[in-house]
């Protein structure tokens, strides 16, 4: 997958299909509720595998129940490819613990 930065309209497109998340400069952010504590670990720790295998990691923060993610390809300097797909696999992840949105 291209670690090229995206253009304007790539991002604009690229975030249609992520309804979830918005953009905060050069970084798309989203967060969620988990059901409990162990529920909000286990998303984090689907999303670490899905971050591992495309060798790109997510900033996470998290507060008892509340994840949030930002996505941002540091080496490119704003959103690349690999932002839009992590994006869609923690919603996979997200939506498997949690359900749909």
């Amino acid at each position: 997958m291209s670690r090229a930065r995206l253009t304007e309209d790539e991002i604009v497109a690229g975030l249609r299909d992520l309804p979830h998340w918005s953009r905060e400069g050069d970084t798309i952010v989203r967060s969620a509720d988990a059901e409990d504590f162990p529920a909000a670990i286990r998303v984090v720790v689907a999303v670490a595998a899905d971050a591992e295998a495309l060798d790109h990691h997510p900033d996470i923060d998290i507060r008892w129940r509340t994840l949030r993610f930002a996505l941002s390809t540091h080496s490119a300097g704003g959103l690349t490819a690999l932002d839009l797909a992590l994006a869609a696999r923690i919603d996979d992840a997200l939506r498997a613990e949690t359900g749909p949105a």
